[in-house]
C-alpha cells in the first residue's frame, strides 16, 4: 500500500486552487479593462496563439502518454510539466483577451453583438454543434483543474500506482478540452471584429 500522506499536505490547496481559478476566471471575463478607464486596443492577436498553445498541449499530453509507456519516466515528466505551463499560459493570455473585448457571437457576420435571424438561418445546425463543443469544453476546463493537480502531485509524492489510476481518467478529459479549444477557435474565428 503506497503512502498517501505526502499527498495529503497538498489537498487543502488543490481544493483551493479549484475553487478559485473558476471563480476567479469567471470574476475577470466580467471585467473590461475599460470599466476601470483603461482603455487598450483589444488583445485581438491572442485568440491563435492560446488555440495554438491548446493544440500545442494536446501533442504534449498524446506524446507523456507514449514517454511513460516505452519507459522514458523522465521524458513522460518533463512533457507534463510543459502541459501545466501551457495550460497556466493559455489561461492569463484567455483572460487578458476576454478583459479587453467584447465577446464574439457565433455566426454575427456583420459584427454588431446582436445576431439576426438571417445571420442564425445563414449558420443553422452548425450553431448547435459549435454551443454544444463550447459548453461541454467549459464544463470540462472547470472540473479539469483537481484531476490535473490530484494526479500532478500524485507523481510527486511517488504514488505511482494511484497516480495511474487517475491519470487515466484525467488524460481523456484534458486532451478534450486542449482539442475541442482549437476546434473553438476555428470555429468562431470567422466571426471576430477586426
Amino acid at each position: 500500500m503506497e503512502n498517501t500522506s505526502a499527498e495529503k499536505k497538498y489537498n487543502i490547496w488543490i481544493a483551493v486552487l479549484s475553487i478559485a481559478i473558476p471563480v476567479v476566471v469567471a470574476l475577470l471575463f466580467s471585467v473590461k479593462l475599460s470599466d476601470f478607464g483603461i482603455h487598450v486596443k483589444p488583445f485581438s492577436f491572442l485568440p491563435p496563439i492560446y488555440a495554438g498553445i491548446n493544440g500545442l498541449t494536446a501533442v504534449l499530453l498524446v506524446t507523456a502518454v507514449f514517454a511513460i509507456k516505452n519507459g522514458n519516466r523522465t521524458l513522460h515528466e518533463r512533457l507534463m510539466k510543459t502541459a501545466i505551463a501551457c495550460s497556466v499560459a493559455f489561461l492569463g493570455m484567455y483572460v487578458a483577451y476576454h478583459s479587453s473585448a467584447e465577446s464574439t457571437n457565433f455566426g454575427d457576420t456583420n459584427h454588431d453583438q446582436i445576431l439576426s435571424e438571417a445571420e442564425i438561418q445563414a449558420v443553422g445546425f452548425v450553431r448547435y454543434v459549435y454551443y454544444f463543443i463550447l459548453l461541454t469544453h467549459i464544463a470540462l476546463s472547470v472540473i479539469i483543474i483537481p484531476f490535473v493537480l490530484l494526479t500532478y502531485v500524485r507523481a510527486i509524492s511517488n504514488n505511482f500506482a494511484r497516480h495511474k489510476a487517475l491519470a487515466k481518467i484525467t488524460f481523456p478529459m484534458w486532451l478534450y478540452v486542449a482539442v475541442t479549444g482549437v476546434i473553438i477557435y476555428l470555429m468562431i474565428s470567422p466571426y471576430y471584429a477586426n
